[in-house]
């Protein structure tokens, strides 16, 4: 005779049910594990991961209703084996929950590590505008430094240009001068002969 907790239901039927929903957790595990390593960024199945953890929950209940009726079994090779069973199934499903717990931890380890990226580059973006900042500062200074170069270039070129002007009315001066004294000498040298005449003559 086969024991049964309330409701009816028999150690052979929570055993069955215990290993169907073993065989659909590790399946949905198995794609889990498939989606995660398709991609390199931290993608996780959130209706995929709650439904393996509710069957997880599920084959636990089982396994301490299981657990309860094996030893109600009268016959000891009997109680023997089905102690063998609900051991095997309370390990596989132990199992299935440390590698959901493992998948987890690695989906919110490969999370925060994105997020840190994502502010480490937002930081590096904001140190690249100052960067670039002062590069356009430095810009500007070399060049305010050239415009600064050419004024005074400008500046010593009029310059040299007036001096050059100036030198060229300089001696266009002194040429006049030297022309007025040369006449005022030949003038002078004139006057002098014709008055020397002048005065040989009466004399």
């Amino acid at each position: 005779m086969e024991v049964g907790v309330g409701g009816g239901t028999t150690l052979s039927e929570l055993y069955q049910n215990s290993k169907k929903l073993l065989l659909r957790t590790r399946d949905g595990l198995e794609r889990l594990e498939r989606l995660e390593s398709s991609s390199s960024n931290a993608v996780d199945s959130p209706e995929l991961s709650f439904s393996i953890k509710r069957d997880i929950n599920q084959i636990q209940s089982l396994c301490l209703d299981m657990d309860r009726l094996w030893r109600s079994v009268a016959s000891k090779p009997q109680r023997d084996l089905w102690k063998r069973k609900v051991e095997q199934v309370t390990e596989e499903v132990e199992s299935l929950k440390e590698s959901l717990d493992r998948y987890l931890l690695r989906i919110q380890k490969r999370t925060q590590e994105a997020k840190e990226r994502a502010e480490l580059l937002e930081r590096r973006g904001g140190d690249s505008a100052h960067i670039l900042q002062i590069f356009d500062d430095e810009n500007r200074a070399m060049q305010s430094a050239k415009n600064s170069s050419r004024m005074l270039e400008d500046a010593y070129n009029t310059g040299v240009a007036i001096l050059s002007k100036y030198s060229e009315q300089r001696e266009h001066l002194k040429s006049q001068w030297l022309v007025c004294t040369s006449t005022r000498s030949s003038t002078l040298d004139r006057m002098q002969w014709i008055n020397k005449s002048i005065l040989t003559k009466n004399g």
